[in-house]
């Protein structure tokens, strides 16, 4: 058996309770917990307009901050400036396992009134001693519950396709066709945007055709409520509260062996979340 460590983390473009925009805090709070795979919601470029930001590439400056992982970035806002210059915001994820896949999944973004934004659902294969796994991380809409309902949907619907084509016998092939592996045992973590007694929840936790239901790492160990995650400090958006989550299939669930949120740091308005694995 051995340890696979996954830390997700919204970082506010690494803008935090202080206003001080520090990605270099941020990677050291991470690299204190020595994480295999590292998933990042709210990283910027390219955006100086964002409080305390002086639109530096900070995809480019994590890649540099972990020299022995490989960056993959997941924008979901992707615009050009006037000049050409381009602006994005969204995921990332970093491993040192090798990736041998990666997939962006554009989630859909209706026009419903509400201040919206592009999201995306990023996802990589990763390889470990045990196999491959499906490490998904996303960042839902905050202001719209209509478009947060519509994005769970697009998801499950994307894990019953992947649960699906784990289960299929590829014919032979090659160039794009290559298949390298469709794994069973997925991740799924990030901001919901909703708090643990949401009614959004069974999209993603209760069975039916083709899908099997994914678990909250959490109440895998623990009966009592989530630790607040969001709004410790800053309450600007209501009272401390959940939102952010690591999920997982059923099998892979049983093979979680710790989960810890961060309730101390004060580097973001979130709080990152860190799950153990024996696997």
């Amino acid at each position: 058996m051995t340890r696979l460590c996954l830390t997700s983390w919204n970082i506010q473009w690494a803008r935090g309770i202080d206003g001080q925009v520090n990605c270099e805090r941020i990677a050291s709070e991470i690299a204190a917990v020595d994480p295999d795979v590292i998933c990042l919601q709210e990283v910027a470029s390219g955006m100086p307009d964002l409080p305390g930001a002086d639109g530096s590439n900070q995809f480019d400056i994590f890649a540099r901050l972990f020299p022995d992982y490989r960056l993959i970035a997941g924008p979901g806002v992707e615009t050009f400036d006037s000049d050409g210059g381009a602006r994005l915001f969204g995921n990332a994820i970093l491993s040192r396992l090798p990736i041998i896949s990666v997939r962006r999944h554009a989630l859909p973004w209706i026009a419903d009134g509400a201040q919206t934004m592009p999201r995306l659902l990023l996802e990589v294969i990763v390889v470990t001693a045990c196999g491959p796994v499906r490490m998904m991380t996303t960042h839902l809409d905050y202001f719209s519950a209509a478009a947060r309902a519509a994005q769970l949907e697009a998801i499950r619907t994307i894990l019953v396709e992947t649960q699906a084509r784990a289960h299929a016998m590829p014919k032979p092939a090659s160039g794009p066709y290559l298949e390298v592996g469709h794994p069973v045992a997925t991740v799924l973590c990030g901001d919901f945007n909703m708090p643990p007694e949401s009614d959004l929840w069974p999209i993603l936790t209760e069975a039916g055709p083709g899908f099997s239901p994914l678990v909250d790492s959490w109440r895998v160990l623990h009966k009592e409520a989530h630790p607040p995650s969001f709004c410790i400090t800053e309450q600007v958006y209501g009272p401390p509260q959940c939102t952010d989550y690591v999920l997982t299939n059923a099998d892979l669930a049983k093979q979680v062996t710790g989960i810890h949120y961060d309730v101390a740091t004060r580097s973001s308005d979130h709080q990152p979340v860190t799950v153990e694995f024996r696997i």
